[in-house]
C-alpha cells in the first residue's frame, strides 16, 4: 500500500545539506536538534540507503544523499514560497472576493458602496451574487456573505456587522382608513404586511423602556419576500409593517411614510457577516469589512457596529 511521502523529513534533510550542520539547520528551522536528527534518521530508514555521513567533526553527502538533494531542496523551496504567498495574501489587500448577499440588503445598500471601495483598492476584484438561498460557502468557494436576520449556529465564522433600526410604519391614507395603533397590542386588529422569507416574520417583537417586552403576531392581505419589494404596496396603503429603516428612510423624510409607536423598539435586525472556519481572513475580506463598518457607523438606523 503506498504511503504519503514524508516532505517534512525532505525539507530538514535538504536545509541540514544546506547547513552542513544539524545544529545550524535546528537552529534556522526553530526545531530542536534531537527532532532535526530524527527526522533525517526517519528518512533513511524508509529508504533503506544512508543519506550522510556523520563524524563528529564533519557532514557530508553520500551518492544516495546526492542524487535526492535536489528534489529535496525543491520541496524545501515550494514549501516555503507556498508560505509566503499565503502571508502576503493575508497581508495585502489583493485578489478576488467572491460576496454573497441577501437580494434586498445587496441591492440597496450594498450595491452602490462596491464601487466605491473598488475604487480605493485598485488591486482588488469584486464576484457579488444576490441570493436569498443559503449559500454553502465552503463548497462554493465563496469568501464572504452578508445575511440579515438571526444566524443559526454554525461552523462557519459569524460576526455581527450591525443590527437595522426597525420601525413601525403605514402611508397617512391607511393611517386615515384604520386609525393608529397606541400599544403594539392594537396591531391584531390592523391589516399588516408579512414578509415571507423570514422565520417567524409574523410575530412582531417590542421592547418598551418601561413596561417591558411583548410579543404581537399580525397578518394582513400582502405577503411578500423583499423588504424594498414591500415599499411600494405600503405607500400605497396595502398594510403596516416593521421594516428596516434603511429601505424607507426618503419615504419617511418626504411623509409618504410615517411612523408609530415611536416608544415602542422593535427588535432590530441584525446583519451578520459569515466567513469560511479559520481563524485569519485574508487582506482583501478584512478591507472591506473595514470599509463596511465605517460606513454604517456613519448612518443613524444602524445600531452596535462590532469589529
Amino acid at each position: 500500500m503506498p504511503h504519503m511521502p514524508d516532505f517534512e523529513a525532505w525539507a530538514i534533510f535538504a536545509k541540514v545539506a544546506e547547513r552542513g550542520s544539524f545544529s545550524e539547520a535546528a537552529q534556522e528551522l526553530g526545531l530542536a536538534k534531537t527532532t532535526v536528527s530524527k527526522a533525517v534518521t526517519r528518512l533513511e530508514e524508509r529508504m533503506q540507503t544512508t543519506l550522510l555521513h556523520r563524524t563528529t567533526r564533519s557532514l557530508s553527502l553520500t551518492e544516495s544523499g546526492r542524487l535526492s538533494l535536489e528534489r529535496a531542496t525543491r520541496i524545501l523551496a515550494d514549501g516555503a514560497a507556498v508560505e509566503a504567498e499565503i502571508l502576503e495574501e493575508a497581508a495585502i489587500p489583493r485578489g478576488l472576493i467572491r460576496l454573497a448577499s441577501t437580494m434586498a440588503f445587496g441591492a440597496q445598500q450594498l450595491a452602490p458602496l462596491l464601487p466605491k471601495f473598488m475604487a480605493l483598492y485598485p488591486e482588488i476584484e469584486v464576484d457579488f451574487e444576490l441570493t436569498d438561498r443559503r449559500i454553502d460557502l465552503v463548497a462554493e468557494g465563496v469568501d464572504l456573505v452578508l445575511r440579515v436576520g438571526p444566524e443559526p449556529d454554525s461552523s462557519l465564522r459569524i460576526s455581527k456587522l450591525f443590527a437595522f433600526r426597525v420601525p413601525v410604519v403605514a402611508s397617512p391614507a391607511y393611517f386615515e382608513k384604520h386609525g393608529r395603533p397606541e400599544h403594539p397590542s392594537d396591531l391584531v386588529r390592523f391589516p399588516a404586511l408579512v414578509f415571507t422569507h423570514i422565520v417567524g416574520a409574523e410575530a412582531w417583537g417590542f421592547r418598551h423602556p418601561k413596561f417591558g417586552e411583548t410579543t404581537v403576531h399580525v397578518d394582513g392581505p400582502f405577503h411578500v419576500n423583499n423588504g424594498v419589494a414591500a415599499v411600494p404596496a405600503l405607500v400605497a396603503g396595502f398594510g403596516i409593517t416593521a421594516l428596516p429603516e434603511a429601505y424607507i428612510v426618503r419615504e419617511l423624510q418626504d411623509g409618504r411614510l410615517e411612523e408609530v409607536l415611536k416608544d415602542w423598539q422593535v427588535t432590530p435586525a441584525p446583519v451578520h457577516v459569515v466567513t469560511p472556519p479559520g481563524r485569519a481572513r485574508p487582506a482583501r475580506v478584512r478591507a472591506l469589512l473595514d470599509f463596511l463598518r465605517q460606513h454604517f457607523a456613519s448612518q443613524s438606523w444602524a445600531q452596535g457596529i462590532e469589529t
